[in-house]
């Protein structure tokens, strides 16, 4: 059974960053791909990123250029890197597996 943990959300300020971890258990990050979605209040769910199991990686026109994602197959766990962080990144991110979801992480960019 896949299991997956995000964590790292919380309040920022615009322009802040933030570092996201989605741990998976049941499955190997490695040998699956990965993605990131956000859903912003009142609005539908909204791929963020991919993590291919080759490595190759995706980003949302909303987060490109200031996001990374990334893997640590040690423990594995696949993270979310976003910086300048504005207003509209408000939104609860949720890790997809395998058509398996975690329970999201809370982030808010506010001043």
């Amino acid at each position: 059974q896949v299991q997956l943990v995000e964590s790292g959300g919380g309040l920022v300020q615009p322009g802040g960053s933030l570092r996201l971890s989605c741990a998976a258990s049941g499955r190997a990050v490695s040998s699956e791909n990965v993605q990131w979605y956000r859903q912003a209040p009142g609005k539908g769910r909204e791929l963020v990123a991919v993590i291919g199991h080759l490595g190759t990686t995706l980003y949302g026109d909303s987060v490109k250029g200031r996001s990374t994602i990334s893997r640590d197959n040690a423990t594995n766990t696949v993270h979310l890197q976003i910086n300048n962080l504005k207003p509209e990144d408000t939104a609860i991110y949720y890790c997809h597996l395998n058509m398996n979801w975690g329970q999201g992480t809370q982030v808010t960019v506010s001043s």
